[in-house]
């Protein structure tokens, strides 16, 4: 994906292992180091929420062949534990988009435009501000929704 490495991807065939079906072909490729966002979107039932993470991608610190997709390793912000915390807490999916070539401000357009709740993590992050959020926005939706 030119947008998150500067090298050549390649196309690898690797097992699954999982499923029964023949080994997929996959684009593999080390991420570039820099600042990302990382985005799950969540079906709250009533609404979908986009949960955002400011990260900094960090330079990979050995070679991970056995993992055959686009690697990349990175640090949440504000730290570690408050970012998985909220990340937990904000119910935010395990599958992910990344990217290093959208801003933040994207993804709050694009919530604005589709009428999605966004959450952010970020460096300003505090898990007992971020968690009455959350409480917040489950009040607005269901209020809005009924206006």
């Amino acid at each position: 994906c030119p947008s998150l490495t500067t090298s050549k991807p390649s196309l690898e065939i690797h097992e699954l292992g999982i499923g029964g079906r023949d080994a997929p072909v996959r684009l593999v490729f080390d991420t570039d180091a820099g600042p990302a966002v990382v985005v799950a979107l969540s079906d709250m039932r009533d609404r979908f929420r986009l949960v955002a993470n400011v990260v900094e991608v960090v330079e990979l610190p050995h070679p991970l062949p056995k993992l055959p997709v686009a690697r990349a390793i990175w640090k949440p912000a504000p730290d570690l534990a408050t970012g998985a915390a909220a990340w937990l807490t904000a119910g935010a999916a395990h599958h992910t988009v990344m990217s290093t070539a959208l801003s933040l401000e994207v993804f709050e357009d694009f919530a604005d435009i589709a009428k999605n709740e966004l959450v952010v993590i970020d460096e300003n992050t505090k898990l007992r501000e971020f968690s009455r959020e959350l409480r917040w926005n489950q009040a607005y939706y269901r209020l809005a929704a009924g206006l």
